[in-house]
């Protein structure tokens, strides 16, 4: 329990039990304040870092007496971490009930966006049509200026959660968390010690299923493989016979590769998820009917049905440099994603797909991993999103992506992904994802903030 006294109390949906003040009172202004601050993120040295809004959620922290610590290994590339609530001297960490603290995460960097392709300028945080526009709006800003919305509101007014929570703001998470989840954990695992549970991104957010809302929490996720493939052959003029030609060994190997038709493997979490939908279509959930089940969430049909097998997508080519050459070496990039507890079935898989002809090197690698779907703490993030939309269905997902949860759980955290976002039913949540024209609907954003404020009264 917290300073909250009921399930009721301190929303701004017009009850007036509680302490007076409204988790959501600044959430779209920080949205739109993170958004203005461009944290692209290039993948190497050359963009602007997260200096600047790590400084911004630092200041916002500390204007209510919680103090934030930046944590940078390289210039610019800054991480934030605040500890509030609980009693940390406790050499166990218990509070309420729970057994050590709970940390809460986003990540500060964006991805890149071309300002010609966008209606509004990704980076004005300007509010049109009920949404607020920008890179950033989805992933992940909207929760960052969320947690810092609820964060503020109950700091000032004394509602602080018994539990001990761990606040963290990354860099880098979208090249894969090296400069910030990553170095957290290996340099400054103190600052993680008592946490046991960890709260980030994807997941809390709402998608059609049959006219019933269906909000997905992420319990699992997909293992990474970005490789290198590469084939040797012997160079000589284009005119010439030649079957030792790398170009030719590599494109036979790349179309088997982007071809090759995966089986269904249902993880835990899917046979959960696919069991709600199938009762919803009035049917069962097997392997067989698997793929049409999945159709039944329409447009988000392409994320939810990219976790029912592996995958392998090649994504660059590279070899040559005149036409009437024939080149020594070519080489090709593939993006790989493997199930939980199908690594092996991938990885042999992946090298008869290339053949003798093609050498590969994983150039990242990232395990897979999925949490069981049960506890306290999911119960506290199906109540908090009921509590706020009582027909709600709520029900675990699979992501096919990847986030800074890969690295917070090698210390042995039970992880979910917990964005809470009511979408319009004419909007598809995964189709704004690192897409031009990203936004987050204002009502939305409020709605999540008061979930999450819900959330935080039951951990």
């Amino acid at each position: 329990m917290t300073g909250h006294p009921d399930d009721s109390a301190g929303r701004s949906s017009g009850d007036s039990s509680g302490p007076s003040y409204d988790p959501a009172a600044e959430v779209v202004d920080i949205c739109r304040d993170l958004i203005r601050i461009d944290t692209s993120n290039y993948g190497d040295q050359e963009g602007p870092g997260e200096r600047k809004a790590a400084e911004l959620v630092a200041a916002l922290l500390d204007e209510v007496g919680i103090e934030a610590r930046l944590i940078e290994g390289e210039p610019g590339r800054t991480n934030v971490v605040a500890q509030w609530g609980g009693r940390w001297g406790d050499p166990a960490g218990q509070r309420g009930g729970q057994q050590g603290g709970l940390l809460l995460h986003g990540h500060l960097d964006v991805v890149p966006a071309a300002a010609e392709d966008w209606q509004v300028h990704p980076f004005s945080g300007e509010v049109r049509d009920g949404f607020v526009w920008g890179r950033g709006a989805i992933d992940m800003k909207d929760f960052d200026a969320m947690l810092l919305s609820v964060v503020r509101a109950r700091a000032r007014a004394g509602a602080v959660p018994e539990r001990p929570i761990t606040l963290c703001f990354t860099a880098d998470e979208e090249a894969g968390g090296h400069r910030g989840a990553e170095r957290i954990v290996e340099e400054h695992p103190d600052e993680l010690a008592h946490c046991t549970e960890a709260v980030g991104e994807v997941g809390g957010f709402s998608t059609q299923v049959r006219g019933r809302r269906l909000y997905l929490i992420e319990a699992a996720e997909k293992g990474m493989a970005w490789v290198r493939l590469t084939a040797r052959g012997r160079a000589g003029h284009g005119s010439l016979l030649n079957r030792e030609n790398a170009i030719t060994a590599l494109a036979a190997a790349v179309a088997r590769i982007g071809t090759h038709e995966w089986p269904v493997r249902l993880t835990p979490t899917m046979r959960t998820l696919l069991a709600t939908v199938a009762e919803l279509a009035g049917t069962e959930a097997t392997p067989d009917n698997s793929e049409a089940l999945v159709e039944e969430f329409g447009e988000a049909a392409r994320m939810i049905g990219a976790v029912l097998r592996n995958t392998l997508n090649p994504t660059m080519l590279q070899a040559g440099y005149k036409v009437n050459v024939i080149p020594t070496e070519a080489t090709a990039h593939v993006d790989g994603r493997f199930l939980p507890g199908y690594e092996d079935e991938f990885w042999a898989t992946f090298a008869e797909l290339c053949g003798d002809d093609v050498s590969y090197e994983a150039l990242s690698h990232q395990p897979p991993w999925e949490t069981p779907y049960d506890g306290a703490l999911v119960d506290s993030m199906t109540r908090a999103l009921v509590a706020e939309d009582p027909d709600a269905l709520v029900a675990p997902y699979l992501l096919s992506a990847g986030t800074d949860a890969k690295h917070f759980r090698t210390l042995g955290m039970r992880s979910y992904g917990f964005v809470p976002l009511r979408m319009p039913e004419d909007v598809d949540f995964s189709s704004l994802f690192h897409a031009v024209d990203e936004r987050v609907p204002v009502d939305g954003l409020e709605f999540g903030a008061r979930v999450l404020d819900r959330f935080l009264d039951q951990v």
